[in-house]
């Protein structure tokens, strides 16, 4: 069976929010129409504690788009973003949330982000989702949603090491590109570990 992922499409994701991803508004309708076409529908959404270590505000004297260690793994600074219970980490409007079977949150443990629908960045806890979709017979994944060079990017990684079949559908992704090529280098890591770009 194939599942549709829609990755974190919430309000602060959406161009004027709080870590706002170009055209994510645009996706919209073209993410609505694609859920029709699934039988299973899901949505992950960041959901962080208020002092989350991803938070530039976190770390007295950082900033946005500053770098440091956490745990020992590589951590981009963001702006304050989706924190659970607020508005800005609620799914956007007009999506079709009535078509989206489950959520699953992520980023929930103030100490380590998570990029991917999957697991956390060091794989110490799951979602869920995984076991999830398993569950319901699950064997082709296709991602759909933000940020094409972060969130779709690592639960892509994820769903192929879990044994899912993977397609992002890159009409209805939008990234972030703090480095213009960003979007482009996450499609060429996609494909190089077994994932499918669809156009």
């Amino acid at each position: 069976m194939k599942a549709l992922i829609i990755v974190d499409m919430q309000n602060d994701f959406m161009p004027g929010g709080a870590l706002g991803v170009p055209g994510a508004d645009k996706i919209v309708d073209l993410i609505n129409s694609l859920m029709t076409q699934f039988p299973l529908v899901v949505a992950s959404q960041d959901w962080h504690p208020s002092d989350h270590v991803s938070f530039a505000s976190s770390h007295p004297g950082k900033k946005p788009g500053d770098v440091i260690k956490v745990q020992a793994q590589d951590q981009v600074l963001w702006p304050v973003h989706c924190v659970r219970d607020t508005f800005g980490a609620e799914l956007v409007n007009g999506l079709n949330k009535k078509q989206i079977a489950k959520f699953f949150h992520k980023g929930t443990d103030k100490n380590i982000d998570s990029y991917s629908s999957f697991f956390d960045n060091a794989r110490l806890k799951s979602t869920g989702l995984g076991e999830y979709l398993k569950s319901q017979n699950v064997t082709d994944v296709y991602l759909v949603g933000v940020a094409t060079d972060y969130c779709i990017l690592y639960s892509a990684f994820d769903a192929i090491d879990l044994g899912f079949s993977v397609s992002v559908i890159a009409p209805a992704c939008k990234p972030i590109n703090l480095d213009p090529k960003d979007e482009e280098r996450a499609f060429a890591a996609i494909s190089a570990k077994g994932g499918k770009i669809l156009y």
